[in-house]
């Protein structure tokens, strides 16, 4: 790999704590762009603002999404925003590059009743699997954490009475978030069970939920496993119920009963309000849906009213 990509790889770790999943993506798209440069016999590092471009024009025509070019040009961004801080080149050939024009991305959230159903499937798994799937539930549905923050929850994340537990988020930033008593006692049996002497190999001390993965802790992919097999229990569609799903149907349903969004902000941990707002136009979509089918005046209900008279 290009000496000038290890460096900001290296700089994203030590100076951002990004995590290695998110290095992993920039490496990749990093060395996409690479790959454009050496064909033109251009090393990376020396890439002029007309190669970007013809760059991004490419991945059009390959038919990538815009989200995936958006991403790519934020890689690059912050790549040679890094070269001109280290004095490596005095320009930013992105710096004229516009970002394509993402179409809106609603949250796709579960019904309340959904969200019922799914918890009472995961409890019953069979296997000795139905704790520790309650749990997870139990703290992405009720605290609103990001899978990666549950994972990395450490063994003594919960003890004590204290209503709130700090988590280590995006960048490595801490945030506190409420834990339920109901969770709380949903983490107490999942530990129970995995102290049984069968499972007692499993155990570690450093996190809340050990496992025999290299990490040491449970996986983010574990825990998606344990979430389809639940929803499949509970007659929901597998498709559509993920961890970051539940982490949605948190926010979705607390600004519906009144949350604000400042408050949510917080409980997220997003970084730009921005990035919260977007839920008020899952709440304007929903309120719309309620006015067309239920108020007298809606076109479909007057039709209804003029047949029944």
């Amino acid at each position: 790999m290009d000496r000038h990509v290890d460096a900001f790889l290296e700089m994203l770790a030590a100076e951002r704590g990004a995590a290695r999943n998110t290095r992993v993506a920039y490496a990749t798209d990093l060395a996409d762009f690479a790959a454009h440069c050496r064909q033109r016999g251009i090393p990376t590092a020396e890439a002029a603002p007309a190669l970007v471009q013809s760059y991004l024009g490419g991945l059009s025509m390959a038919g990538l999404s815009a989200r995936t070019a958006a991403r790519r040009l934020s890689a690059l961004r912050q790549f040679y925003r890094f070269l001109v801080r280290e004095g490596v080149r005095a320009d930013d050939p992105t710096e004229l590059s516009e970002s394509p024009r993402l179409p809106a991305s609603l949250p796709k959230a579960l019904t309340e009743a959904e969200v019922a159903a799914l918890m009472d499937a995961a409890a019953a798994l069979p296997g000795g699997r139905g704790a520790l799937a309650l749990a997870v539930t139990e703290l992405l549905y009720g605290s609103g954490l990001r899978v990666s923050e549950l994972v990395e929850l450490p063994a003594g994340a919960l003890s004590g009475e204290a209503p709130m537990v700090t988590v280590r988020g995006k960048g490595s930033k801490e945030r506190l978030v409420p834990v339920s008593r109901r969770a709380r006692d949903a983490v107490a049996a999942a530990r129970d069970e995995a102290a049984k002497p069968a499972r007692r190999a499993a155990r570690a001390a450093r996190w809340l939920f050990p496992s025999r993965a290299a990490s040491g802790h449970l996986t983010r992919q574990a825990v998606g496993v344990m979430l389809k097999d639940a929803a499949i229990a509970a007659g929901l569609d597998p498709a559509k119920v993920s961890p970051h799903v539940l982490r949605h149907s948190f926010a979705t349903h607390l600004l519906g009963r009144g949350a604000d969004l400042r408050s949510l902000q917080m409980l997220l941990g997003h970084a730009d309000i921005a990035t919260t707002q977007i839920y008020t136009r899952v709440m304007e979509d929903h309120l719309a849906r309620v006015l067309a089918e239920h108020h007298p005046l809606a076109p479909a209900n007057q039709a209804d009213g003029k047949q029944a008279a």
